[in-house]
Parts: C-alpha cells; sequence; structure tokens
C-alpha cells in the first residue's frame, strides 16, 4: 500500500496561498488563517525597540485601529507612539503621583481620550485637544495600588477599575463620575482578612454586561452588571459565578495577578507561583461559596480537573514577582501568551496547551504582552525601559530552548521602598519636562545602526559614546563576580541613581530597606 503522501512539511502558509489563487479557500478565511498560522509564530523575531521611558514600562496597549501604541511607565509619563515608524506622537505627564500600572485609548474617541489608573490609587481621565495642552482630571481613588482597568467594548464613556482596597467602581465619562460598585469581600471562612486585594479586572467582549475580577485569593468572581441597581436600594457584591481549579480551591497562599477574556468568552487566568487556567465559557463552580467548597473535597488532583470540565492548564513561565497579565493572541484567539520572571515571552498553542515559543525579552522580567488587534504582531514591555515589537520576519523557523525551566534567580533584583508622591527627588517629582534633549530617541531598530540611544542620562560621565559604554557592559556581563547589569545604565557609583529604578511588586514582600539587598549595578 502506497504510504500517504507527509504534508506536515509544507508551510501552512503557502499551501493556503495556492487555495486562495484556485478558489478553494475564500479571502476572508484565507487572511484569518495567515494571521493564525503557526509557521508565523515561528518566525517572530524583535524587529524594533521604542525609547522613551526613563522608567520600567508597566503597560502597552493599541487603539481599536492599532495604528497607535499606548504606554504608561514609572516615570508617570503616558506616551502614544507610531510604533511602525517608531516615532513618539506624543507625550505628556499623566498627573499621577507614582508608578502608572495602566493606560488605555478609549475607543471611539479618535484617540483623544485616555484613562489611566496608578501605583497612587488615582483614576484619571486625559483629555487630547486639538491644539494647546493636554489635560488631565482626577476622576476617583482608590484606598490603594489601582492596577488594572477595563473598558467597555466599543464604548467610548464606560470603563471598570480595581485597586488593593478591593473596591469595584464604575465610571462613565459623560458625567465624570464614578460609582462605587461594591468591596470583594472574601470567602467566609477568610472574613478576618477584610477584603480581596484586587490586581485584575477583565469585560466580556462577546457580552459586555459581564465583568470578572481577581486578586489575593484562588478564585475568579463574575459579575453581571444588569443586576446592580444604580439607585442603591440593593447589595451588589455577591458573583453571578466563581472559577476556579479544584484543586486549588482552599490553598490560601495563592493569588492571581492576571486575567483575559477571549472572543469566544473563554476565561484565562494566571495564577501567582502556580500556572495559567483557560475555563470554558459555562465550566463556573456556581454562585453558591458553601456549596463549591462542600464539593471540592477529595479533589486534588489537576488531571482530573482537566478531564471532568475541559479546563486547559498552560505550564513552564513563572510568575512570583510581579503583576503579570495573561492575554490572547490570534484572530480567533488561538494562542496564548504571558510574560516570566525570567525575562522570556512564553507562547501556547490553546487549543492543546503545546508550548510553541519561548523568546528572550527583558534582562530581567516580562510583565505585559499586548497583540495587535489586526496583524500579527506583538508589543511587550516589562522592567526595562523600552518597549518591543515583535515580527514574523525571521528566515527561520525557531525552536524552543534547551532549558525551557530557567527560573528567576532573587538576588538579581532590588526592589525600593514605596515613595511618597512629594519626594524631592527630582525623579519622582511633579515638574517633569516633557521637552528634555536629553530623553532617549524615539526608537531602536535592532538591524539598523543609525538608530543610537543618545540619553545622556544613562551615559558613562567619560563622555563616551553608547558603543563604547556597551562594550563595558560586556565586559562587566563576563565578570564572575557581576551578577547583572542594565541595559544603557553604568554608574561610576553604584548607589547614585538607586531611586530611579521602581519595581512595580510589592515591596512588603520583599523588605522595606536598600541594605536588604544585594547591589547589581557596576
Amino acid at each position: 500500500m502506497t504510504k500517504k503522501r507527509n504534508r506536515i512539511n509544507i508551510d501552512t502558509a503557502v499551501a493556503d496561498i495556492c487555495r486562495r489563487e484556485v478558489g478553494r479557500i475564500s479571502c476572508r478565511k484565507f487572511a484569518n488563517r495567515l494571521a493564525a498560522s503557526e509557521d508565523l509564530v515561528l518566525r517572530f523575531e524583535l524587529s524594533k525597540k521604542l525609547n522613551k521611558h526613563k522608567g520600567c514600562v508597566n503597560t502597552v496597549s493599541f487603539n481599536p485601529d492599532g495604528d497607535v501604541l499606548v504606554s504608561g511607565s514609572d516615570d508617570r509619563k503616558v506616551i502614544l507612539w507610531d510604533w511602525e515608524t517608531g516615532n513618539v506622537k506624543l507625550s505628556f505627564h499623566s498627573g499621577h503621583g507614582n508608578n502608572i500600572f495602566q493606560a488605555k485609548i478609549m475607543p471611539g474617541t479618535d484617540d483623544r481620550s485616555i484613562v489611566t489608573c496608578a501605583a497612587d490609587g488615582q483614576v484619571r481621565h486625559a483629555t487630547i485637544p486639538e491644539c494647546g495642552e493636554v489635560e488631565t482630571k482626577l476622576l476617583a481613588k482608590h484606598q490603594g495600588r489601582a492596577h488594572k482597568l477595563a473598558s467597555e467594548p466599543g464604548s467610548p464613556h464606560i470603563f471598570y477599575t480595581c485597586g488593593e482596597d478591593g473596591l469595584v467602581q464604575h465610571f462613565d465619562l459623560r458625567t465624570g463620575m464614578a460609582t462605587e460598585l461594591f468591596s470583594c469581600r472574601p470567602v467566609p471562612d477568610r472574613s478576618f482578612v477584610g477584603v480581596v486585594n484586587l490586581n485584575s479586572i477583565a469585560i466580556d467582549p462577546r457580552n459586555p454586561n459581564l465583568f470578572a475580577i481577581a486578586g489575593s485569593d484562588e478564585f475568579t468572581r463574575l459579575y453581571d452588571i444588569r443586576r446592580y441597581k444604580w439607585d442603591g436600594s440593593a447589595a451588589f457584591g455577591k458573583p453571578a459565578d466563581y472559577f476556579c481549579p479544584k484543586h486549588l480551591i482552599g490553598d490560601e497562599n495563592l493569588g492571581i495577578t492576571g486575567l483575559a477574556f477571549s472572543d469566544q468568552s473563554e476565561l484565562a487566568v494566571s495564577y501567582c507561583d502556580e500556572h495559567i487556567y483557560l475555563f470554558p465559557k459555562g465550566t463556573g463552580l456556581g454562585s453558591d461559596v458553601n456549596a463549591i467548597f462542600a464539593n471540592s473535597m477529595g479533589s486534588d488532583s489537576e488531571m482530573e480537573i482537566e478531564d471532568d470540565v475541559g479546563i486547559k492548564v498552560y505550564k513552564g513561565h513563572r510568575n512570583c514577582v510581579t503583576v503579570k497579565g495573561v492575554n490572547f493572541f490570534g484572530p480567533k484567539c488561538e494562542y496564548v501568551v504571558s510574560g516570566s520572571d525570567c525575562g522570556r515571552m512564553f507562547i501556547w498553542r490553546k487549543s492543546d496547551s503545546e508550548l510553541l515559543r519561548v523568546m528572550e525579552a527583558d534582562k530581567q522580567v516580562v510583565n505585559c504582552i499586548e497583540p495587535h488587534p489586526h496583524i500579527t504582531m506583538l508589543a511587550s514591555s516589562g522592567i526595562e525601559r523600552d518597549i518591543k515589537i515583535w515580527t514574523p520576519t525571521a528566515v527561520q523557523k525557531a525552536t524552543l530552548p534547551a532549558r525551557i525551566d530557567k527560573v528567576f534567580e532573587p538576588r538579581r533584583f532590588r526592589f525600593f521602598p514605596y515613595l511618597d508622591s512629594d519626594s524631592d527627588d527630582e525623579y519622582y517629582s511633579n515638574e517633569y519636562n516633557d521637552d528634555d534633549d536629553t530623553s532617549s530617541n524615539e526608537s531602536d531598530s535592532v538591524d539598523n545602526d543609525d538608530f543610537d540611544d543618545d540619553d545622556d542620562e544613562y551615559d558613562d560621565d567619560d563622555g563616551d559614546d553608547d558603543e563604547d559604554d556597551d562594550e563595558d557592559e560586556d565586559d562587566d556581563e563576563e565578570d564572575a563576580t557581576s551578577d547583572f547589569v542594565i541595559e544603557d545604565e553604568v554608574n561610576e557609583d553604584p548607589r547614585e541613581n538607586d531611586t530611579e529604578l521602581f519595581d512595580s511588586a510589592s515591596n512588603e514582600e520583599y523588605g522595606d530597606s536598600l541594605d536588604d539587598f544585594r547591589d547589581d549595578e557596576q
């Protein structure tokens, strides 16, 4: 019997082009299949770096058209990028007194309405006029850090925020008012905790009435805004559904850092010091938390959970240090993406949880990965001060590295105490000059030597150019006594610019003194 020809070696994208030309596949289906092609995922490589921020970049997101990228940073600036050219379209101070954690362009506003939340707990709205300076307005404030906000799909006015105070707020920009919906309470047997410190919030794109929140316990809670009585006549604190793998129920040491809904209403949940779990639509545990605990007794097998309800698990990354997000990628959300404490990006095939790509994306930690809304492209950011653009332009397909279990080494990091916004330190002062000539270039292409980082602030005081500084860094990295050198930052006094670095992780977890941590700069 003749063996059937194996077509695996033929690139799917090339085969689809042939099918489209002979009419066997529609143009629309071809475009979707091409954008989701695994061949392109395996050809992702670093295309360029966007350099302008002076602190860790904590948030990146695209406008609905995909031609503008907005970023926010520890330097409290918001920057709008033309990511294709690497040029800065607009840069302005957000008005926040501390690190920006989330910045989003509201849809349907011609990129002139931006909402932000930050470590100071403030929720602010920036309006970009036709001419003149950007106007920022304080909308509300959380009693603690406000990590995430979520805008209602297609609405230029509605968005939600959550914070470490457990409070969930609803905003309508037409009135400029915030409605405090509820404070997230812990499950009954942990009432001594007070509130659940919330890290993430996400809205179901197929049903914007549903939103999910998660934080410092093992449960993701789903709410239906239609149950809220806007006159305040009824309480709105009870979730419509709970999500959690059964073998994790009752683990008081767990927390959740990231949530994301797919276009099919699937819910991806990234656990701290655990894995990423995918809950298909309709696989919640119900709204009765007491019944949930009763039914979970004896369920301690991860494989049992997967077989019973179709929950998928994505493994390999490390999530212990910072508040990392999780995201879907592809025209029909065919892939799951996440950053890691080891400084790499992970891409899994959603359907079978297979790990496809592991890419070096930061010298320390990758926190954010944002897919382009229309094309095969990713933007990532982390502890470093740039934004990296990834495109499928590599000639050769990538393979997985030999050592996927590379883990985070805590001694490589230094965490800093929370600095008051009224600090006298110039880096954290509210007087920020957007026209500072010492800031870095807009972009840094990895394949173009003409894009140099000419920011004098990060150069050595010896007057040498960046090429010499890079050589110095290479020497430091080869030194066996050196732990780590941050890119483009080599100082004669290792403690001279300590306060310029501020990590978004909780400092209570790592100490309150600089002397508690090993100095990594040489």
